[in-house]
């Protein structure tokens, strides 16, 4: 049998994490540490490789059951190789280092078993609901492997030049940036995406480091419902995100951690 299909042929490899191509991911295990990956996006695999569900401890499920945030994950181990993709998205390998990673759990496809992460809230003026308002951060040293709808734009954070970014793009951020969410309009506009623009709620970046950005806007923010009515899926009033979190409080930096695992 011939094809041009046999030219995908299995990367060769030392590094546990390898693409395979830009939206498939080649990790390797040999035994030693396990990885974590999304549930359900192993492809295929070689070798002898058990899966199994990733233990969530109370806070986790706290965090998750009142935020929406969290990370859905089955745990690899075993010796042998795993194939990893979700919805043919593209793929990027990211060396966590100390100053720990901030993410939107949504884009996360695996990471090494010995990372923590937290859950924390990004200051907003308005208590809105949706993407930007709870995110993940990622700590220790490690590798993250994290997905983008398209081929990403990082763009650098300094002291100097400061970065703002549709809230429902962006994947990822350093977590020593200050962040601050934000709209551009009046009080008595932000029932309105912006008015005419069509562009809705931004994240401001200031510090030193980057904000990694997708090209493409999956606008969760007027779709998320918390609580019920208008309003709520605005985050505002009695049962809207800002009238939940009545007894927590709003970072005015990146976000204090309100739930940890």
């Amino acid at each position: 049998m011939q094809s041009p299909l046999f030219a995908y042929t299995e990367v060769q490899s030392q590094d546990r994490y390898t693409l395979q191509n830009d939206k498939m991911l080649r990790v390797a295990l040999t035994g030693h540490e396990d990885v974590l990956a999304r549930k359900g996006s192993m492809v295929a695999y070689q070798g002898l490789v058990e899966f199994d569900g990733e233990y969530r401890t109370q806070g986790q499920r706290h965090a998750r059951s009142a935020t929406g945030e969290g990370l859905d994950l089955m745990r690899c181990s075993g010796q042998g190789t795993v194939y990893l993709a979700n919805l043919a998205q593209a793929i990027h390998v990211v060396d966590v280092d100390q100053q720990g990673l901030t993410v939107d759990g949504a884009y996360v496809l695996a990471l090494d078993s010995h990372l923590h992460w937290d859950v924390v809230s990004v200051d907003s003026q308005y208590g809105i609901s949706g993407s930007g308002k709870y995110n993940l951060v990622i700590s220790g040293q490690g590798k993250v492997a994290l997905m983008t709808s398209g081929q990403p734009l990082t763009m650098r954070v300094t002291p100097d030049t400061y970065v703002s970014a549709d809230s429902d793009a962006v994947v990822a951020w350093s977590s020593s940036l200050r962040v601050q969410m934000q709209a551009q309009t009046s009080s008595s506009g932000v029932w309105r995406r912006r008015g005419q623009t069509g562009e809705g709620w931004e994240l401001s970046f200031m510090g030193e480091g980057f904000a990694l950005v997708q090209p493409s806007e999956l606008l969760p923010s007027q779709g998320a419902e918390i609580g019920q009515g208008l309003r709520a899926q605005y985050g505002m009033g009695g049962q809207g995100a800002h009238g939940r979190n009545q007894g927590n409080a709003w970072g005015g930096q990146q976000g204090g951690s309100i739930f940890t695992n």
